[in-house]
């Protein structure tokens, strides 16, 4: 999924740092993900990994648009399935 973030004044910075910043922010707040990776390609940045739960991908989301404002970002979030099997497994 792609999410362009839209430019915020004074958001200039340096990219590495911004990205740092951010994977700091991940460890340290509410989310506490550290599954989760921000790495820069090709101009862009792209976030991936594997989160608990809905609520937990859309506080991540809005905190890599608070910390990555005026840079592209791409983003590919997975929701773990907790569910239990449906059925039993043979062995």
């Amino acid at each position: 999924m792609s999410d362009p973030v839209a430019p915020r004044e004074g958001t200039g910075g340096n990219v590495e740092y911004r990205v740092a910043h951010l994977h700091d922010r991940l460890a340290a707040e509410e989310l506490g993900e550290l599954g989760v990776r921000a790495e820069i390609r090709a101009g862009a940045i792209a976030v991936t990994g594997t989160v608990p739960s809905a609520q937990c991908r859309e506080t991540l989301l809005r905190v890599v648009r608070e910390e990555l404002t005026g840079l592209t970002v791409h983003t590919d979030i997975v929701v773990a399935a907790t569910t239990g099997p449906d059925h039993a497994e043979e062995l």
